[in-house]
């Protein structure tokens, strides 16, 4: 825990460094934004308060001596979202989250809850002067169950300590993805994540057992029930399951864990088209079967991206003359038996001319390579300036036309060359889930406008998503109206009325901002 804790400030270092005077504030680009006139300012008395619950070291206040300090709270990993918060309080206990927020509440204090900091929508970070709790000292397990598999933690728990926790008991956490080694798994709760385990073990929703979340009023809400059925009511705790922070903070979590395998197998295909990708996938279903764990592609050119910025890169096994790449991992119990449906695998997709080159790892650290290039896309991408990454569930067989649309588009435009360098496409081939990411020079709200509008016309024409997995935060918080009913969004906002009356909790995101 202290290497990746040591990790986690060596990088907010670096961010504080390096981005503080490049960020705009999120207000200077999204002028609309208006500050709620019902929500207090941050006093000295307020102050007084906080200090009367935490100890020194559980407070970063604003002053003249530690201003950048707070950068790496008010910015986003994106480097486009940047709030005016003159407080982080970072609450050890579940008790001190509940005596905060409660203040919070009587006084009109709206609060920002924040994890890792490595949300994708601008929905962690403030956009005026709300105070952030972070949930950074809240990194307690609490209890592991190897009968039921279940693992019950604190909301501050990186991803991947609670993995390698885990592996030790022979465990594995369903969830797995890129920021693992600095998300938190309340932050992944609180946004639904998904990941590359998606196609195996389904969502957070089937996977969280019970919460423990402290509401706008400050009431301990425990529910960390352990229980695989519990038919007695509503189901509450899938309220607080992609709610964003908007809804109360998640101090706890109970989870149930799989079994890690024992077999674990990794390879990479390369393949001349999109269609030889959704005709390998289709294969891999038809002979792996039952130890299909992962399904994931990327195009040429976000391969280019990790050979140009990122070291692992130089890893890559196959030469960069396929226009596509898969990768396919396989978990079970008996090595042998995965192995020989893997090779026959392989064999029967050659054959018919489905892929066209193919390598299996032999090792740990050739699977980890593997999975580095798939993982350091997004990283690649901020390497060339600015990013913009969307998050689109749609029918896989026209999954890869909308990168190329956005292409054509940004080319008639007139934007692509002049300011944009790339427009790559990646993803969970297993869930239907395409991320599409854009890289440009310089960051652009005319580059924003015509990449959602070209996307909103795909997903309106296939019924899909325009969040499969990153939720709504800032960014697309305008597009809830397009994409559900409206009596869908009317219960919602209800929901919300009911729950949050003063409306402190992670304000002007989520909802289309009125």
């Amino acid at each position: 825990q202290r290497n990746y804790a040591s990790l986690e400030n060596n990088a907010a270092d670096v961010l504080k460094k390096n981005i503080s005077n490049e960020v705009k504030f999120t207000t200077d680009a999204y002028s609309y934004l208006k500050r709620n006139p019902n929500f207090k300012i941050l006093s000295q008395d307020d102050i007084s308060y906080f200090k009367s619950i935490l100890p020194s070291n559980g407070l970063i206040i604003e002053n003249d001596n530690n201003y950048d300090d707070l950068m790496p709270y008010n910015i986003d990993w994106l480097r486009i979202h940047r709030g005016k918060s003159k407080l982080v309080a970072k609450p050890k206990t579940t008790e001190q989250v509940s005596n905060i927020v409660k203040y919070c509440n009587e006084k009109k204090l709206a609060i920002v809850p924040q994890g890792g900091n490595t949300g994708l929508v601008g929905g962690g970070t403030p956009i005026f002067d709300e105070i952030i709790i972070s949930t950074k000292n809240l990194n307690q397990i609490r209890d592991f169950d190897p009968i039921s598999g279940t693992l019950t933690c604190d909301s501050g728990c990186i991803l991947e300590i609670l993995d390698n926790y885990l592996a030790e008991r022979e465990h594995m956490m369903p969830l797995d993805i890129g920021s693992k080694g600095s998300c938190h798994i309340g932050g992944n709760v609180a946004t639904n994540a998904g990941g590359v385990r998606y196609l195996r073990y389904g969502s957070l929703h089937g996977s969280i057992l019970g919460l423990e979340v402290v509401l706008p009023d400050g009431t301990i809400l425990n529910n960390l029930s352990t229980l695989r059925k519990d038919n007695t009511g509503y189901d509450i705790k899938q309220l607080f399951i992609g709610s964003e922070g908007t809804l109360g903070i998640i101090t706890g979590v109970s989870i149930l864990t799989p079994r890690r395998h024992k077999a674990v197998n990794v390879a990479v295909l390369g393949l001349k088209s999109f269609k030889n990708v959704q005709d390998a996938f289709i294969a891999s279903k038809e002979i792996l079967t039952e130890i299909l764990s992962a399904f994931e592609f990327w195009d040429v050119l976000s391969l280019k991206l990790v050979k140009t910025h990122l070291a692992q890169g130089t890893n890559f096994p196959l030469g960069d003359e396929y226009p596509f790449y898969a990768l396919i991992e396989t978990g079970g119990s008996n090595k042998d038996h995965d192995e020989e449906k893997l090779s026959d695998f392989l064999e029967t997709v050659m054959a018919k001319g489905i892929v066209e080159n193919g390598v299996i790892a032999q090792d740990n650290t050739q699977m980890k390579n593997l999975w580095s290039i798939r993982e350091g896309i997004p990283d690649a991408c901020m390497k060339v300036g600015s990013a913009y990454f969307y998050d689109i569930s749609i029918p896989i067989s026209v999954m890869y036309e909308i990168v190329e649309d956005v292409t054509s588009r940004l080319k008639d435009a007139g934007l692509f060359g002049n300011n944009v360098v790339d427009v790559i496409g990646f993803g969970h081939i297993g869930d239907g889930n395409l991320h599409l990411s854009i890289t440009s020079k310089s960051y652009s709200l005319e580059i924003i406008r015509l990449i959602e509008s070209c996307i909103r016309e795909w997903t309106d024409q296939y019924k899909g998503s325009l969040s499969a997995e990153h939720g709504l935060g800032l960014i697309k918080a305008k597009i809830l109206e397009h994409s559900k009913p409206k009596a869908m969004v009317d219960i919602m906002r209800k929901i919300k009325h009911n729950i949050d009356p003063n409306g402190i909790m992670n304000p002007y995101k989520f909802f289309p901002y009125q």
